[in-house]
């Protein structure tokens, strides 16, 4: 299925039934009084929810959405039928947003979690309620309100503990192969991940988390150059990122240095909530070297970037460095307040 992460929608609730206006009239019973019901309360619009959705597809499609209207009352005290309220199922991390207003009205950040984005107009009331010791044929009915409509946005975040970024090309997607059992595509040519893969890290039995990768970002993304900053949003939920350079680029020109400072600087351009969230720089592709120049390019690097974090050597298309890099993450996820899991925890039910 095609991965779509973000989709406009119209949406309109029912409007409530009219109330009647009825009097009693039966055989024997001459002057009877009021007997009009209510209308029906109009269908009112949810948005559930779904862990086995993971992509927007099937609203690029159906961009309409109405609920039925209640219906109207009738005599003899009979009260109009509510409509029936419609469920919109969308994948766990998805954000609804009021184009109108700009106004978030959901966030879906666990599975069957249902909010309400669309409520039913109430139904009208009938001349039975207008009846009083001075009014003994009231003809007065009210109509029923109408429903709620909306333009909205649809933008996925996909729920995951840790976020993969670096250039096209530097090892994302081998690594999360590695480490997982997504099998996103490789091959040796830039932007071959065209769409955010999620995988599932088993560090033992008991202990897991989510990795996401996203498409590879260039200088200039925050302005709308490669795929990268289409994704970028996609990192917003985790909760650290791992920073892969490819320390031996195809190109013997680049500088993987230059390279790294320009996504970070990509990173601050988009958001700086992106930019502030720990982040880890792993090295990848060590097995093209001996330990000696291994050793040499590594220490080169950091002092370059004047990094003062954790730093990782691997080789994601052998697996060396792989397992360390994973208990580290693991044990550093374990020492966070257990409050920040709980969107990993929908993650990994999504996930898997």
């Amino acid at each position: 299925m095609k991965f779509l992460d973000e989709a406009k929608i119209y949406i309109k609730s029912g409007d409530g039934g009219p109330g009647c206006v009825s009097f009693r009239r039966e055989k024997f019973m001459p002057f009877g009084g009021p007997d009009g019901g209510d209308g029906g309360r109009g269908g009112s619009i949810y948005a559930v929810a779904d862990s086995n959705i993971n992509t927007l597809i099937d609203y690029r499609y159906a961009r309409i959405h109405r609920a039925k209207n209640g219906e109207k009352g009738r005599g003899a005290d009979c009260y109009g039928r509510g409509a029936d309220d419609v469920d919109l199922r969308m994948p766990v991390g998805t954000v609804i947003t009021d184009i109108e207003s700009g106004d978030v009205l959901a966030d879906l950040t666990h599975h069957r979690q249902r909010a309400l984005i669309a409520k039913g107009g109430k139904g009208g009331i009938g001349n039975l309620h207008f009846k009083s010791s001075t009014n003994r044929t009231p003809r007065q009915f009210t109509r029923g309100d109408p429903g709620e409509s909306r333009t909205l946005k649809l933008e996925l975040k996909v729920l995951a503990d840790v976020g993969l970024l670096g250039m096209p090309n530097a090892g994302k997607s081998t690594l999360i192969r590695a480490v997982s059992a997504a099998k996103p595509k490789v091959a040796d040519y830039p932007f071959t991940t065209l769409q955010p893969n999620l995988g599932v890290v088993r560090a033992n039995m008991n202990r897991s988390f989510v990795i996401a990768d996203i498409p590879g970002l260039i200088e200039g993304a925050a302005e709308g150059a490669g795929l990268g900053h289409q994704f970028l949003r996609h990192l917003a939920r985790t909760r650290l990122l791992l920073h892969l350079i490819d320390i031996v680029p195809p190109d013997e020109n680049a500088d993987p240095v230059k390279d790294a400072r320009a996504i970070v600087k990509e990173l601050r351009k988009y958001d700086e909530a992106l930019y502030q969230k720990p982040r880890w720089l792993v090295l990848n592709k060590a097995d093209l070297l001996d330990d000696a120049a291994r050793d040499k390019l590594t220490k080169s690097i950091v002092r370059r970037l004047r990094w003062k974090g954790e730093v990782f050597v691997i080789s994601a298309i052998s697996g060396t460095g792989c397992n360390e890099l994973t208990q580290a993450i693991m044990n550093y996820l374990d020492s966070l307040p257990r409050a920040a899991t709980a969107a990993a925890d929908t993650a990994l039910t999504a996930a898997v």
